[in-house]
């Protein structure tokens, strides 16, 4: 389904401001779970789950909503990995990357719900083998998936990265 103009929705919602993002590392069977979205004009992006903090709660505590609103999954969020900068105007991320664990919930295709209903980007939910996810096109996958060679290489990365995205055309 083309969504009516996803683009502007996405640079009106999230761009011209800097954003503190949290993401979640869900590893189970040697897959990271992935989130697929449409970002409009045929593009599609594909990051782990997450989202943007709101005032009041802390990272682990907004993890824990954005897993729950996008996945239907409910998770313990474990160690602190890594810190990326999305900068690409007019959107600016700082990204919180952790390792999570599932603890309750079905797998489901979740919303957004800074977008409205019927225009939300979310379209797949699933778990991939990083054969798949390296099969993925580079600029329809958060730049650090394309550097990763292991799933066991984002569990030990450490430090601040700045991969730079194309996530939107």
């Amino acid at each position: 389904m083309k969504k009516p103009n996803i683009k502007k929705d996405i640079i009106d919602n999230f761009g011209n401001r800097l954003r503190t993002r949290v993401n979640g590392l869900l590893i189970q069977d040697n897959k990271l779970l992935m989130i697929k979205h449409q970002m409009g004009n045929d593009h599609w992006f594909w990051n782990v789950p997450g989202g943007g903090m709101q005032f009041g709660q802390d990272a682990k505590e907004n993890l824990q909503r954005e897993f729950m609103e996008e996945t239907g999954l409910g998770i313990d969020v474990g160690d602190y990995l890594f810190v990326h900068e999305f900068l690409e105007p007019p959107l600016h991320a700082i990204e919180l990357f952790f390792e999570v664990s599932q603890t309750n919930g079905k797998l489901e295709v979740g919303i957004d719900p800074e977008l409205d209903t019927n225009n939300q980007v979310i379209e797949e939910v699933k778990f991939l083998s990083i054969e798949e996810i390296k099969k993925i096109p580079s600029h329809q996958k958060h730049a650090l998936f394309g550097r990763i060679n292991s799933l066991k290489d984002v569990r030990i990365w450490k430090g601040y990265f700045n991969f730079g995205n194309k996530c939107i055309k």
